[in-house]
């Protein structure tokens, strides 16, 4: 067996962790060995790329009737998937009838049936394949090697046991490495020695061999691991064996356990008594026998002070903070890791000799500014397991720590400033306010987008008329909790009078991300709430939602149209979120204004281009820029692109100013070519329509005839959401182009459900990952695995790949390991005025020039 990719699958596409988890247990339990996990139809195409047919769709359906048929036939279009059976689960809030749906699925059945009705269903549709196809592959008789391929299956561990002895053939490298007891130990041991498990004999396990996943534990060099193991039968050389998988519980050995850790260290941005939460479980989750976190005095002249510790024996004797060498490194800024060797540092530190320490971890923790505002130290007696597990969580756990940390320094200085709500401690009408305006002007300069969350209790007088001032208090704290619970870190959270919330969610990609945000908090509110006193009170919340720029482009107003939302939410009967709809009059004399004077805007000298710096992964040196539009309007001010890109769409307009943007911007480059000689490679994007006109061509070559800009120096960048089905002239465009000598880049890639299409359909040379994955590296795996996956495709398709929206040093780091070509984003550079980009590139010629003339 050459690998997965040889064997058919089962397909479960679901937005909901939750929901595709318990789908895949299902069919996992039924014995299917193969079976793919997706969000959506992007990470689902991405999967499937070079698989065989699948055996089956499941996919989880909600919205309207319309979006359903769009994902039904987004699916169908899927690698393989045409001929498979295609099962609809329905959430409760899909608001259409199954019956609506009967031409485009086979079947269907509502989330709460998942357990008890999803292999049936199956079952009862015609042309279904036999019950043991999918399932975990056999090797064949004649080749005893097949079966390793299941060692092949990333850091899961595999024992191979004689049915009838009960003894180990043989394990998995994974076992060896985890337990660190040498392979050669664990062959011919007795089954049960190496396994202890819980509440059931291993002779059962053997002879049910039916996948069912039994809590034990595992042998290791420090006595037991604890997991779960599940048998099947295979065959083995000329007869038959049981592979038994194990899992472990510990976050430092499997992967799944890791990743399940992290959304629960950051599941309270705010929290209240998050620092000591946090602790505990990482100290639990990792297996630690140590772990202590630092605060540094703010003027560094002062010793640190220890914020906690946490120690697994006996009561010690600890030795002065100036005393341990590797604290004062990491103060220094400096990180220290070893993986079970640590005792090499106890001579300048005398606290992992006296805690016998094998395992040792001790990171900086910095703030926004990137200055250590304190130290994380783990440590292990045993040592650590996978590195490359255990390794970004305690990063991310140290992240969580300085967030906590800067977060008390925030909420002190605003105590004392009279900024912060001494309840709640959050921050009060004047600081919202104030870092709404600070919000806004960013969001303006950069050009984003945001949204504001007016939340008012539902009934709140009565709570405090009912049970008194104390149990309303009481409520606003546990009310803070859940919101600061429900967003992200980014994201502000105020108390803005009495029982009323403000929130703003930054960096939103579609509205949709605001829409499940404040569906989530208005789920985690309908939670009972106890009192001290052991009363149970229901309270629910009404919000209203308004968006920046579409809504209004500054504070008072953005405040203000939610809160006329929000009491929308009440007039339709409290507990909901309601998003703010100006009046058709006032929308369509806001839109007439807008597009008049868009007309207008080119003539009137209002448009602008910028240029964003596109860097080599490796060297960071400058290799391209991407020409970006801005209007600026005399009222106004900065009108965000996706404000006026779809006003100018919608009047056709995109035709005249795309020419102006390619004119100008090439025009531009070829000055700085002529000065500097680098040739950059410039990217200007062109719209759907632009792409559709006949004349394109035409329009492209008159300007670098003009412009005298290499045509091999001009990359078209074209988003994926333009259909090619749908856009007439769009291939024979973009093929005329490439001959003339222009680069073709995919703008936005991922976010449509065309990506495979476009890349074998279209003359790419390059794709440039959306954003939107790229923020969360770091934070969502599953779009960590999309990023990487979609590195991986584009350069077996001899494609290159630029990553948009880095902006951290994590995001560096991730795109680096997964070689990806060139990035782009603001941890290199915002997008610049031409004179701020000229001295950029001036610059970069001195600091050449002044290193060729230092001696060798």
């Amino acid at each position: 067996m050459n690998g997965v990719s040889a064997v058919s699958g089962i397909l479960v596409v679901a937005a909901q962790r939750e929901l595709r988890r318990d789908l895949f247990d299902v069919l996992d339990h039924a014995g299917y060995a193969h079976i793919h996990s997706a969000r959506d139809a992007t990470h689902a195409a991405i999967l499937l790329e070079g698989r065989e047919p699948l055996l089956l769709v499941v996919a989880v359906l909600d919205g309207d009737l319309r979006q359903a048929r769009k994902s039904c036939e987004q699916l169908r279009q899927l690698p393989g998937a045409a001929d498979a059976p295609l099962i609809a689960v329905l959430t409760t809030q899909a608001s259409f009838s199954p019956v609506e749906l009967v031409a485009d699925i086979d079947t269907w059945m509502y989330v709460s049936q998942i357990q008890a009705e999803l292999l049936a269903r199956w079952a009862c549709l015609p042309g279904r394949p036999h019950e043991d196809s999918g399932k975990l592959p056999e090797a064949h008789s004649d080749d005893h090697e097949d079966y390793r391929y299941l060692y092949e299956e990333g850091d899961t561990e595999w024992l191979i046991a004689d049915p009838v002895t009960a003894c180990l053939l043989e394990v998995s490298p994974t076992v060896a490495r985890h337990s660190r007891v040498p392979a050669s130990q664990w062959r011919n041991l007795s089954l049960s020695d190496a396994l202890k498990f819980e509440g059931v004999t291993v002779a059962q396990v053997l002879l049910e061999a039916d996948r069912s996943w039994h809590p034990c534990e595992r042998k290791s060099s420090q006595g037991m691991d604890v997991g779960q193991a599940s048998a099947r039968r295979m065959r083995h050389g000329d007869g038959e064996a049981i592979a038994l998988m194990f899992r472990s519980d510990r976050a430092d050995l499997r992967a799944e356990a890791a990743l399940s850790l992290l959304p629960r260290l950051f599941a309270s941005p705010s929290g209240l008594d998050a620092k000591g939460a946090a602790a505990q479980l990482l100290f639990g989750e990792l297996g630690l026998d140590y772990l202590a976190v630092w605060s540094a005095r703010r003027d560094g002249a002062d010793a640190p002070a220890q914020m906690l510790q946490l120690w697994s024996g006996e009561e010690q004797a600890w030795p002065p903070a100036s005393a341990q060498g590797s604290l004062q490194l990491v103060l220094a800024g400096k990180s220290v890791v070893y993986r079970n060797d640590a005792q090499r540092l106890a001579p300048m530190d005398p606290l992992l000799g006296q805690l016998e320490l094998a395992g040792f971890v001790a990171l900086p923790l910095f703030d926004e500014r990137h200055a250590v505002i304190g130290a994380m130290l783990a440590g292990s007696r045993r040592g650590f397991g996978e590195m490359s597990i255990i390794e970004p969580v305690l990063r991310c756990a140290a992240a969580r720590f300085a967030q906590v940390i800067e977060l008390s320094r925030t909420r002190e200085q605003g105590r004392a400033e009279g900024l912060v709500d001494p309840l709640t401690g959050l921050p009060n009408r004047l600081l919202f306010n104030d870092r709404l305006d600070t919000i806004i002007r960013e969001a303006t300069r950069n050009g984003e987008c945001f949204a504001v969350l007016f939340v008012d209790l539902d009934r709140f007088k009565a709570i405090n008329d009912t049970h008194g001032h104390a149990a309303g208090d009481q409520v606003l704290r546990v009310v803070t909790q859940r919101l600061c619970g429900s967003i992200r870190a980014s994201d502000t959270v105020g108390r803005y009078a009495g029982d009323e919330f403000t929130v703003v969610l930054r960096h939103i990609v579609k509205n949709d991300d605001v829409f499940r945000v404040a569906e989530k908090i208005v789920q985690v509110m309908e939670s009972p709430l106890h009192l001290d006193d052991g009363t149970e009170l229901q309270v629910t919340a009404s919000m209203g939602v308004s968006f920046f720029p579409d809504d209004a482009g500054d504070a008072e107003t953005l405040l203000k149209h939610a809160d006329e939302a929000m009491y929308s939410a009440k007039h339709n009967g409290r507990n909901n979120f309601q998003i703010y709809e100006m009046s058709p009059e006032y929308a369509k004399q806001h839109g007439t204004a807008l597009r008049s004077r868009l007309r207008h805007a080119e003539g009137n000298a209002e448009l602008r281009v910028v240029y964003q710096p596109q860097v080599d992964a490796l060297s960071e040196d400058i290799v391209g820029m991407e020409a970006l539009a801005r209007w600026e309007h005399p009222e106004l001010g900065l009108v965000s692109p996706a404000v006026f890109i779809p006003l100018a769409e919608e009047t056709g307009l995109i035709v005249s100013i795309g020419a102006w943007v390619m004119r100008t911007a090439c025009h531009q480059a070829m000055e700085w070519e002529r000065r500097y000689g680098l040739r950059l490679r410039l990217g200007v994007n062109l719209s759907a329509i632009q792409l559709m006109e006949p004349t394109l061509l035409e329009m492209v070559t008159g300007v670098l005839q003009e412009t005298g800009l290499d045509p091999g120096l001009l990359e078209l960048e074209i988003t994926e959401s333009v259909s090619i089905k749908e856009a007439p002239n769009l291939v024979e465009n973009l093929q005329a182009l490439h001959r003339l000598g222009c680069h073709v880049a995919i703008d936005d890639f991922g976010t449509g459900a065309a990506s495979l299409d476009y890349l074998r359909r279209l003359p790419a040379d390059r794709i440039k990952v959306d954003q939107s994955f790229v923020r969360n590296i770091g934070v969502d795996p599953d779009d960590e695995a999309i990023v990487r996956a979609t590195i991986d495709m584009a350069h077996r398709l001899k494609r290159a790949v630029v990553a948009e929206g880095v902006e951290t040093e994590r995001h560096l780091d991730f795109l680096r390991d997964n070689h990806c070509d060139e990035l782009q984003g603001y941890l290199f550079c915002r997008p610049l005025q031409p004179i701020s980009f000229d001295k950029l590139l001036a610059e970069r010629q001195r600091l050449l020039a002044v290193r060729m003339t230092e001696p060798a």
